[in-house]
């Protein structure tokens, strides 16, 4: 049984993915979140950037999505980890081509630093993509961390990767 908190929280997520019909898996991707961990409640729009971290490969598509969740941080990160195997994910290299990657951004103002789950995501900051994503649905939610907002830390990024917007489909 997944261990359910008493209240619900809200986790921010990315999805992305650099293989096969990127808009329909991020399109499973938010199903299976909405069946399996809870209430997609907003969703950004689908944001297109070159692979960050090992650049020989094709574009990422990227979106954010906000969910409340009554699953603790560490079922939260075992179903979105189940839920990327069961679209087939295979983790073969680092920053490598994937059809599907989730990432937790943020959930609630928690800071976790644990083997495996790592609250608020420790790259955030540093990755114009993902932060563009996000602020497009929370500009104004602040890293637990910094005490920046989200578009505060977006106008501060120093990724120098363009993110271009994806027309949705």
């Amino acid at each position: 049984m997944t261990p359910l908190n008493a209240r619900t929280h809200t986790a921010y997520l990315l999805l992305g993915g650099n293989l096969g019909d990127r808009p329909a898996l991020l399109a499973e991707a938010r199903a299976a979140i909405a069946q399996r961990a809870g209430n997609v409640t907003r969703v950004s729009g689908l944001y297109e950037t070159a692979a960050w971290g090992l650049e020989d490969q094709p574009a990422f598509l990227n979106q954010a999505l906000a969910v409340e969740t009554r699953l603790a941080p560490g079922a939260l990160l075992q179903t979105v980890l189940s839920i990327e195997a069961d679209m087939g994910r295979r983790r073969l290299e680092r920053y490598g081509p994937r059809l599907i990657d989730i990432d937790i951004l943020l959930y609630d103002d928690q800071v976790i630093d644990e083997p495996g789950l790592q609250l608020p995501h420790p790259q955030l900051p540093a990755r114009r993509f993902a932060l563009t994503c996000l602020a497009a649905i929370a500009p104004q939610v602040r890293h637990p961390l910094s005490g920046r907002s989200i578009a505060q830390l977006l106008a501060h990024c120093a990724d120098p990767l363009p993110v271009h917007n994806f027309p949705n489909p």
